[in-house]
């Protein structure tokens, strides 16, 4: 297993700001992760699933229902669409949570977070110039489409937009910096909603009704956790 005691696996430690392909982190043993990899591969919060209250149990397991059809994004966006999404998740392998159809879904059905900037416009505008900007961008790399761009093109082209480094074309239309966090609001909301990415940090899930035993402080663990693969802290090693 890799060596994980000091930061230099973290991107910002290395000398090209990369991530490296997780591939140190232990395969899933049990329930499922992005990837089936993770740091807690004796997890599954469905494992409990028997305690939450009907109504809850109802609504989680809803999300593990194969998608459906796509209904907001038109043919032409999809592709760009799920790239995107795939991208900055760097869900780049099966088992992925279907993120891209669960934002569609909120898209589709105008379901939106009940607050806009007042310098940008609709959100589902937003996701339509942020994808047309984003092919443009590609296309001064030489590729038809973001989604057709090598990896290292795309990951570039995510670092500016997050840092608000794009300009011209359709970009002008937005403020930058806004449509990464509406984009990004949206996306890390349906991924960390799925028990998949519950199962990958080693989330319980509801407490309710079941509540807490262990009321002792950081590191104990409730009968129904498990034990991470290593002790390693990545916010805490970050700043060393």
């Amino acid at each position: 297993m890799r060596d994980l005691s000091t930061p230099g696996h973290l991107p910002n430690r290395r000398p090209d700001r990369r991530a490296e392909h997780p591939g140190w982190l232990p395969r899933q043993r049990r329930g499922t992760t992005p990837q089936m990899i993770g740091r807690y591969p004796d997890f599954d919060v469905l494992e409990t699933a028997e305690h939450w209250d009907e109504a809850t149990r109802k609504v989680v397991l809803a999300r593990l229902d194969p998608p459906g059809p796509l209904r907001f994004f038109t043919a032409d966006e999809q592709p760009t669409a799920r790239s995107f999404c795939d991208t900055v998740l760097a869900q780049d392998c099966e088992p992925r949570i279907p993120v891209l159809e669960m934002v569609d879904t909120k898209l589709a059905d105008g379901k939106l977070d009940g607050y806009q900037y007042a310098d940008m416009p609709d959100d589902r505008d937003t996701w339509r110039l942020t994808l047309r900007g984003l092919d443009e961008t590609a296309r001064e790399s030489d590729a038809a489409t973001f989604a057709d761009a090598p990896d290292e093109v795309r990951e570039d082209i995510i670092d500016r937009f997050a840092h608000a480094k794009l300009s011209g074309g359709t970009w002008e239309q937005l403020n930058v910096s806004r449509a990464w966090s509406v984009c990004m609001r949206m996306v890390l909301s349906a991924f960390y909603s799925h028990p998949w990415a519950w199962n990958e940090i080693g989330f319980g899930g509801p407490a309710y009704p079941r509540g807490f035993m262990r009321m002792g402080g950081l590191g104990v663990l409730e009968p129904y956790e498990s034990p991470g693969a290593y002790n390693t802290d990545p916010a805490r090693d970050g700043d060393q």
